[in-house]
């Protein structure tokens, strides 16, 4: 692997590609530790010092402050990171299913999926002054912080009004998405890898030092466990991600013009994880809900359900969130295949090219195969998904605090695998069409 390396960085292209990129991340990183004009970054550090103290934040907000490397505590220029985006494609997709007009430009090839783009840029820029707005609003009442703020985050004294103060501090957050957006945009174009999935996971890997700092001062038989116990995470992890069942297609042979075309032999690979790491975001998110109407309620509420959502729901280590996340993720996992995968759009594509499955007839039968088949790989890609997911919620005894502080499990090493992955093979391939050894030889 070091000598692919060093093959990497002795091509004058390849290397012009890596180098661009790590510039791009280190505009990325000073980004995120800048902090947002208006915004006092004195009573942050120490609302983040008390919180932490205290046993940490509330875990959703853990969780997005993982995604954005640390910047939403901060409250920098790009505090929000790269969710709104990921939201923003999330909704394109799943509303392509269900609007003709999109799926129509979906179908239209290049100028098509600009369009989307188009439409995904401006969506997340939507998204991104709700949630700014949001966050802002959670930072002055004490809520983003676990209530631990002894001084108010955003001072009412200053220079501006303080509604114009809040109102550049959204801007500033919304305009930093925009500069994320397109430095994802120039990886893609110009760098090494998916510039959106690069970025992501330059976030999370950017908190691994610091989480398993707080982990080594619980005890170095702890550190030990928990790094054994990562390893295995991450092994199982680039199994699966590899795993898929490849489906024979022959194609027969036929004349177009003078020339004879077909006659060939490949595959359809159907992943066994075929749905990423969306249902995990989707599970993620519903989970959420009832965190929101308790906080609606107030924690003093005396209200049953109120009640019976503090004690079962909410409190991530009990058993009965753990189901609930457990089953939304399998449910989510069939529901995100079915509307991504068409077995029959599949099987009318093959057929229209004179494509057949061995010992299976074209059109519907085809369909049903391919249809049995996704069905059945399904089932072990949404277990394992679930199982990685609720690591951190069984090891938080072991961990202690939030249940986020485990490194390995859940959606950060689900990302981190999936990108890093992906990102050799592009680098590989690269090397292989200048016949040097790859990284996965």
């Amino acid at each position: 692997m070091l000598s692919a390396f060093v093959s990497a960085f002795r091509t004058p292209d390849l290397r012009k590609k890596l180098l661009f990129t790590v510039f791009i991340l280190a505009i990325f990183r000073l980004g995120a530790a800048l902090p947002s004009p208006g915004v006092s970054y004195t009573n942050v550090q120490t609302c983040i010092g008390i919180a932490s103290k205290s046993g940490g934040t509330q875990d959703v907000f853990t969780l997005l402050n993982l995604f954005s490397g640390g910047a939403l505590f901060q409250l920098s220029v790009f505090a929000l990171g790269i969710m709104p985006y990921i939201t923003a494609s999330i909704i394109l997709q799943l509303l392509t299913v269900v609007i003709p007009r999109l799926e129509l430009l979906k179908k239209e090839g290049q100028s098509g999926q600009a369009k989307i783009t188009q439409y995904t840029r401006y969506l997340t820029l939507g998204l991104a002054v709700l949630q700014a707005a949001g966050y802002i609003a959670l930072a002055e009442s004490g809520q983003l912080f676990g209530n631990q703020c002894p001084d108010p985050i955003i001072p009412t004294v200053g220079p501006l009004p303080h509604w114009l103060t809040l109102v550049m501090i959204v801007t500033t957050m919304t305009a930093g998405t925009g500069c994320i957006m397109w430095l994802g945009e120039l990886i893609t174009d110009r760098g090494v890898g998916n510039g959106m999935s690069v970025l992501i996971f330059t976030n999370i890997a950017a908190r691994m030092p610091a989480e398993g700092w707080t982990i080594l001062k619980k005890g170095t038989l702890t550190f030990a466990i928990v790094l054994g116990i990562g390893v295995v995470v991450i092994a199982a992890v680039v199994f699966i991600e590899q795993a898929q069942r490849r489906v024979p297609v022959q194609y027969a042979k036929r004349m177009i013009g003078r020339r004879m075309f077909g006659g060939t032999s490949t595959y359809i690979p159907l992943k066994v994880n075929q749905a990423g790491v969306i249902p995990v975001i989707f599970a993620s998110s519903l989970l959420y809900l009832p965190q929101l109407v308790t906080q609606l309620a107030g924690s003093n509420s005396t209200n049953p359900v109120v009640v019976f959502i503090n004690r079962y729901i909410t409190q991530q280590d009990n058993w009965l969130h753990i189901l609930f996340y457990f089953l939304l993720i399998i449910f989510f996992t069939y529901f995100y295949v079915a509307i991504t995968f068409n077995p029959t759009e599949v099987a009318d594509n093959m057929k229209k090219y004179g494509g057949f499955v061995p010992g299976i007839r074209p059109g519907r039968p085809t369909a049903e195969y391919l249809d049995y088949i996704l069905s059945r790989i399904t089932l072990p890609g949404s277990l394992y998904l679930g199982i990685i997911s609720v690591l951190p919620n069984l090891f938080i005894g072991l961990v202690g605090g939030n249940v986020q502080n485990f490194p390995f499990g859940g959606t950060a090493v689900l990302i981190m695998v999936g990108v890093g992955l992906e990102t050799v093979k592009q680098i590989e391939s690269q090397l292989m069409q200048r016949n040097y050894e790859g990284f996965l030889r």
